[in-house]
């Protein structure tokens, strides 16, 4: 695992909290056992529902492209689309804006302070065409996603490949095989 998680696990009388660095253990609080392995089931583990890593692709159109992402008229201008890219087990958190008829996609993320997400989940803060980091106020150009005010200028969002087809955006990024929307559309 690249970078560590933080896992609290509530009993009736105790908590447990750990920062995880590895890809599989456990954490045991009073009547409670939280078993985890990132890279498949651990050896003579027989417990829990064997997956197959693949991502919920309920808005997937019947095709049932793992790389389909949304409608491009879905993708705000105004605002970002939450996501998840997959490969195997592991997701990434990315956002998309839409210009005209080009959508961008970056990982969701500040360079300043890389825990900050741009979208938090309402939405990304757009203002005079630039994201706008809502921690400290970092702007970042569409497109090249380049950081032009704040803490962090110079610097660059990290890039998502997307691309358009027929009305439709698709993942292309070959670090990931399949994606799948965080926002529910019909809060829209």
């Amino acid at each position: 695992m690249t970078d560590p998680v933080r896992v609290t696990l509530e009993g009736a009388d105790e908590s447990a909290a750990v920062r995880i660095y590895d890809d599989e253990g456990d954490v045991s609080t009073d009547d409670a056992t939280f078993r985890f392995s990132i890279g498949g089931g651990r050896e003579g583990d027989s417990s829990g529902d064997e997956t197959d890593g693949s991502a919920d692709d309920g808005d997937a159109p019947s095709d049932g492209d793992p790389r389909y992402i949304a409608p491009l008229a879905d993708v705000p201008t105004n605002g970002t689309l939450r996501c998840e890219a997959r490969r195997d087990r592991r997701g990434t958190e990315l956002i998309l804006r839409r210009e005209g008829t080009d959508v961008f996609a970056w990982r969701n993320s500040c360079p300043h302070k890389p825990e900050v997400r741009l979208d938090p989940g309402s939405g990304a803060i757009v203002r005079d065409d630039r994201l706008v980091c809502h921690e400290h106020g970092a702007r970042f150009e569409c497109g090249d996603g380049v950081c032009t005010a704040g803490p962090c200028r110079g610097d660059a969002l990290e890039s998502i490949a997307v691309t358009v087809r027929d009305g439709t955006v698709y993942l292309t990024d070959e670090r990931f095989d399949s994606c799948r929307r965080l926002d529910d559309p019909t809060d829209r």
